[in-house]
């Protein structure tokens, strides 16, 4: 209905993934809902210096920008993975599983935070997988959340660079991003940035876990607190979970958490 279209419509651009269902978008059980949702949150979840450089005539903007085609390629094998996973551990057919794979993947991804169905019962495996998702985010400039691709790929830019150096000591080995190079200064800040990101959530996992929550609960609301996901892992807290049961000050800790993230 008209209703839920505008509250679905609002919470998917904005990556924001709340819903006035419980089940959330699982609530519809229809694909076509399922689709319009993903295009619109991988929408939200590109920067949106993007589309006015596309507006203004750089079509080739949406192709040639390293960080979009790095959140393409990153939801591109995180829906592969789960998507194989869930056809050897399911019972589930072909188009069904590549269907809730792919929805999750990229409402996780983003920190979207819809879901369609309780991923935290898929097996050990999609609770850390899930997991590793909720940090890395979509990209810089967008809604989306958590460390951001663009910093995942200049710290592995970093990594290769060191390794090289390691190799070939006397060699220089130049970073450049989107064909800019980037100087000592700016890859500083970026692992500043991801050891104060990590320091914070193994802080709130601590504080969490002291509060009386099981580890993965713990762990997983920190995660989804500090990268503003919205669902966590477990059965307090998971898909279909809600954190309402949570003490006050599980609550007071996940709260600046979110303030934080």
């Amino acid at each position: 209905n008209i209703f839920d279209s505008i509250t679905h419509s609002m919470t998917t651009i904005a990556t924001g993934g709340f819903s006035n269902y419980n089940e959330s978008i699982g609530y519809f059980e229809n694909p076509k809902i399922e689709i319009l949702s993903i295009i619109f949150i991988l929408a939200g979840s590109i920067p949106f210096i993007a589309y006015l450089k596309f507006i203004s005539g750089n079509k080739k903007i949406l192709f040639s920008d390293i960080q979009i085609k790095g959140l393409f390629k990153v939801c591109f094998i995180a829906i592969l993975i789960m998507f194989f996973y869930l056809y050897i551990n399911s019972e589930n057919n072909f188009l069904t599983n590549l269907r809730i794979s792919t929805f999750n993947v990229v409402s996780i991804l983003s920190g979207t935070g819809y879901v369609t169905s309780s991923f935290d019962l898929w097996g050990q495996f999609s609770l850390v997988f899930f997991l590793i998702l909720m940090f890395i985010g979509g990209c810089a400039g967008s809604t989306a959340c958590g460390i951001k691709i663009f910093r995942i790929q200049i710290l592995w830019l970093f990594i290769k660079n060191q390794i090289k150096k390691i190799i070939y000591p006397r060699g220089i080995f130049p970073i450049t991003y989107n064909n800019e190079k980037i100087n000592d200064k700016f890859i500083s800040s970026i692992v500043s940035f991801i050891f104060l990101y990590f320091s914070i959530f193994f802080i709130i996992s601590i504080l969490l876990s002291l509060a009386g929550l099981d580890f993965i609960t713990a762990i997983s609301g920190a995660a989804t607190s500090i990268s503003n996901v919205g669902p966590g892992l477990g059965e307090i807290i998971g898909p279909n979970g809600s954190f309402k049961d949570l003490s006050s000050i599980s609550k007071w800790i996940l709260s600046a958490g979110m303030l934080l993230g």
